[in-house]
């Protein structure tokens, strides 16, 4: 499957357009992320919204244990 933009693009843009979405402002998320993350099911469409899938929260997931382990390696 092809996206529009590069995976680590969409990876480090998925918890600001989780966040968006919880301040009811998908309009903040640009079209091309929106596809992209559809397309990879991330994001669902659900009554007109988009919801966040399971396969989407895993990935919030890894992104963030990565973003901790970061920090962590930085203060060793």
């Amino acid at each position: 499957m092809k996206t529009q933009n590069s995976m680590s693009l969409l990876r480090g843009a998925l918890q600001d357009a989780v966040d968006a979405l919880q301040r009811c402002r998908a309009c903040d998320i640009p079209e091309s992320h929106i596809e992209d993350f559809v397309l990879l099911d991330w994001l669902t469409w659900e009554g007109g919204g988009l919801k966040l899938t399971t396969t989407g929260e895993n990935v919030c997931r890894q992104v963030d244990t990565r973003a901790v382990a970061g920090v962590h390696r930085m203060r060793s």
